[in-house]
């Protein structure tokens, strides 16, 4: 199993560019088995998620082509089968969003409970009760999901939470039904835009994505169409972080700064210098960074795959900082891992106190979760001594080529297989 090892620390110094957004792409994937006709993704990052989206789309029997340069094209005319393989919904928590588009084109769908991440419960009852509104006949056993409807009907939903997920799959499978749906506290998210925009394309009628209130009118027939995903925030995020966090001076390239603007506003509370062009963002960081206090919120709030990267951020700087979860229940398993590094944090239940110190010192440490990983690998950046950061594989589910990348920049880190 592959490990990465990071020699001393450095100050990040250059240009990076950023991939395509993997929680924009896993959705889109997953809305081309709406259509008969081929679907054409370009500039795709083939990161392990997006290997095992591809995976389960053709197990349905889609044809899927990747190219050399990085297009996917899918063609879900002859799906032979509506139900999924449980290993590979079992490895990613994404690939539930086949539920909607399979349960709209073919009116049935039998699907194993997700996996992913173990940071917390992510319940897919708000997934569930939007499919029985709009007249879907569920039921649960054995560790899988039956959905049967003869035709989808257009209702009104109110989601309980904003949920990124649900709102994904709502509006997916709202797309072929009769008449309108409405969804309520919707997921506000770039993502949730990006899919309506591809949807769009396909000649789906959607209006309101990016707000609160997302209304579909449902369509007959969906055809296919060519689409570039955005570019990932969250990728955006984290270099903009160890920029900042290693006292560099780095060009984020290939970005929307509109969909960063919470850890903009965070890194110049901290000290940092932040300059905002059309599509990129530069970091600078001449001194220590100061303490800081944020709390993890649905967007356009600071976004919670951003706390633990900016943890790492905050175990380097002056001062005490307070992190604030309130997505994801158990997502400070990263804790246990930065304190083998010298890092002061306590933790009170949905709170960590981050004391700030002057050097953090290389150690052994494991990746507990794709987030986490990307922490760890700042901290490292910061740290004196090596670091030897195992179970990479989470890291690489969300983020492709990263040692290559941090390599550009400076950083003395290599792979080990």
């Amino acid at each position: 199993m592959s490990t990465l090892i990071v020699e001393n620390p450095c100050q990040l110094q250059g240009t990076v560019n950023i991939s395509c957004a993997k929680n924009a792409i896993l959705p889109i994937i997953a809305a081309s088995l709406l259509s008969e006709d081929k679907c054409i993704l370009e500039d795709i990052a083939t990161l392990e998620d997006v290997k095992v989206m591809v995976e389960v789309v053709n197990s349905l029997g889609a044809e899927v082509r990747m190219s050399n340069d990085n297009v996917l094209e899918i063609a879900a005319y002859n799906i032979t089968s509506t139900e999924t393989s449980y290993e590979l919904i079992r490895k990613m928590r994404a690939s539930f969003l086949i539920m909607g588009p399979m349960l709209a084109r073919f009116g049935k769908i039998r699907i194993s409970l997700p996996g992913g991440c173990a940071i917390g419960s992510r319940p897919i009852d708000l997934h569930l009760k939007g499919f029985a509104a709009m007249g879907a006949n569920i039921t649960l056993g054995h560790g899988y999901i039956e959905a049967h409807a003869d035709k989808l009907k257009g209702n009104s939903i109110y989601l309980d939470f904003p949920s990124v997920g649900a709102t994904e799959n709502i509006m997916m499978a709202a797309c072929l039904a009769e008449g309108m749906t409405i969804i309520e506290n919707a997921a506000e998210e770039p993502e949730i835009v990006d899919l309506s925009n591809f949807l769009s394309k396909m000649g789906a009628v959607i209006k309101g994505a990016g707000t609160d209130t997302i209304r579909i009118e449902g369509v007959k027939y969906l055809k296919g169409t060519t689409h570039t995903a955005i570019p990932d925030r969250i990728e955006a995020g984290t270099f903009m972080m160890a920029a900042a966090a290693t006292r560099g001076d780095v060009l984020i390239d290939g970005v929307v700064p509109e969909h960063v603007k919470p850890i903009t506003a965070k890194l110049k509370e901290m000290g940092a210098e932040v300059y905002e062009f059309e599509k990129a963002i530069r970091v600078k960081a001449t001194g220590r960074l100061q303490s800081v206090d944020i709390k993890t919120m649905p967007y356009p709030g600071f976004p919670t795959d951003m706390q633990s990267p900016m943890m790492s951020a905050m175990c380097v700087s002056k001062g005490t900082s307070v992190v604030t979860e309130t997505v994801f229940e158990n997502r400070f398993m990263h804790i246990s891992e930065l304190k083998l590094m010298g890092a002061k944090i306590k933790v009170d239940g949905r709170s960590a106190i981050v004391e700030g110190v002057e050097k953090l010192s290389g150690a052994k440490v494991k990746a507990t979760d794709l987030r986490a990983g990307a922490a760890l690998l700042i901290s490292a950046l910061c740290a004196e001594g090596p670091t030897e950061i195992s179970e990479v594989y989470h890291i690489d589910r969300g983020y492709i080529n990263i040692e290559k990348k941090m390599r550009k920049l400076g950083a003395k880190i290599n792979r080990q297989d």
